[in-house]
């Protein structure tokens, strides 16, 4: 029962995903410096929000080792 409930919830989540995307074909032009590029704006928003993750997940890392090496530094005897 758990297995049809997590395919259905993955169906509505792609659907949602596909109405989203359908919904927002219009045109969006973002410059940069010199450079400037014109896209739909459903793949704009995919690109800023994969852009988003790795960016996210590159701070959880340096994070994460920055706190092992603090705390590795203080339980290490001199």
């Amino acid at each position: 029962m758990k297995r049809y409930l997590h395919i259905a919830l993955i169906v509505v989540f792609v659907a949602i995903i596909a109405l989203f995307m359908l919904q927002n074909l219009d045109a969006a032009t973002v410059s940069f410096l010199a450079i400037s590029m014109t896209m739909p704006l459903a793949v704009l928003i995919f690109l800023v929000y994969v852009l988003g993750m790795l960016t996210g997940g590159f701070a959880v890392a340096l994070l994460r080792k920055s706190f092992y090496g603090a705390s590795r530094k203080k339980t290490e005897p001199s």
